[in-house]
C-alpha cells in the first residue's frame, strides 16, 4: 500500500488478519469473537506467534497502551493497525467492544482509512531510538529538579529549571503531553509539540516544531542524571553535559480507523464527554 499525509481510503477487502492483545488483560472470548467474525468473512487469522508485519491488517484487542507497542511493532512495515478498545481510554481504538462483530465485519470487508501518524526519532549517544508517541527527558531521581539547556536547529534557546522536558508526535500530544499543559496536534500534521515537564519559570511555554530541525537537550545539574523515555520505557540515563536529540522520524505507523471515526469525534468522546 502507498499511503499519504492525512488519510488514504482502502477498498481492498482484507485476506489476512494478525490479533495481538494486551498480556495483562483477559481478552480471550473477544478472541474467539474475532475469529468467528473472521472465518464468516473469509479472512484468515494468523498463528498468534507469526509475525504480524505479514498480515493485510493488524487488529489490537486492548487500550492505547496495546496500540502503541503494536504500532511500534509494525513500522517499516505495510500492515495498519485498527484497535478495539478494551482499554480505560482508548483514544486511538476505532471500535468498541459491543460493536466489535458489526464494526469488524466492515473493516474485513474494506471499509475503512487508513491514517500515516509521523514518529519521532532520538539519538542517545550511539543509540538511536523510534517513539511512536513521545520522548520523555526528565530527572532520574524522584522529587529532584533539574536544569535542562535545549536548541532547536542549533540554536541555543536557553536552561530551564524543570522536572523534564516532553517531545510528542501528533499521536502523543493526546497522552502525558496533554495532561502536562502541551498542545494537542491534530492527525494530519507533519509536527512535533515540547511541553516541559513542571517548569520553575513563568517563561516556558510548549513549542510546536516542524520536520526538519534537531531539538537538542542537555542536562545541566551537576548532581542529577536525567533518564530517556520512548513511548513510557526506560532507554537511558544521560550524564552531566550528555546531548539527547530528537527530531521527526522518516518512518510513519499506519493507523486503521473507522470512516466515521474521525480524529474531531473521538476527542470529542474521549475529553469533553464528560462535562
Amino acid at each position: 500500500m502507498t499511503s499519504t499525509n492525512g488519510s488514504t481510503e482502502r477498498s481492498r477487502p482484507v485476506r489476512t488478519a494478525a490479533v495481538i492483545s494486551h498480556g495483562r488483560v483477559d481478552v480471550r472470548a473477544a478472541v474467539a469473537r474475532v475469529r468467528a467474525v473472521a472465518e464468516q468473512s473469509g479472512v484468515t487469522l494468523l498463528a498468534e506467534d507469526a509475525d504480524p508485519c505479514g498480515a493485510d491488517l493488524a487488529v489490537a484487542l486492548g487500550g492505547d497502551g496495546t496500540m502503541l507497542r503494536t504500532l511500534g511493532r509494525l513500522l517499516g512495515s505495510d500492515t495498519p493497525l485498527i484497535g478495539v478498545n478494551f482499554g480505560r481510554v482508548g483514544f486511538l481504538a476505532a471500535i468498541e467492544p459491543e460493536e466489535l462483530e458489526r464494526d469488524l465485519a466492515r473493516v474485513f470487508a474494506g471499509e475503512y482509512m487508513v491514517v500515516e501518524l509521523p514518529t519521532l526519532e532520538v539519538d542517545i549517544g550511539a543509540e538511536t531510538h523510534v517513539a511512536v508517541n513521545d520522548v520523555v527527558v526528565t530527572s532520574a531521581t524522584l522529587g529532584r529538579m533539574v536544569e535542562v539547556a535545549w536548541a532547536v536547529g542549533g540554536e541555543d534557546l536557553g536552561t530551564i529549571p524543570c522536572d523534564g522536558i516532553i517531545c510528542s508526535s501528533p499521536s502523543g500530544s493526546t497522552a502525558y503531553n496533554l495532561s502536562n499543559g502541551g498542545p494537542v496536534l491534530v492527525r494530519g500534521l507533519d509536527a512535533m509539540a515540547v511541553t516541559f515537564i513542571a517548569p520553575h519559570s513563568l517563561h516556558a511555554r510548549p513549542l510546536v516544531l516542524p520536520r526538519g530541525p534537531d531539538v537538542t537537550i542537555v542536562n545541566r545539574t551537576p548532581d542529577v542524571d536525567v533518564v530517556v523515555l520512548v513511548d513510557g520505557h526506560r532507554v537511558n540515563e544521560v550524564e552531566e553535559r550528555a546531548p539527547v536529540a530528537v527530531r521527526m522520524c522518516a518512518q510513519r505507523s499506519l493507523l486503521a480507523t473507522l470512516p466515521e471515526t474521525t480524529f474531531f469525534s473521538r476527542y470529542r468522546e474521549t475529553f469533553t464527554s464528560h462535562e
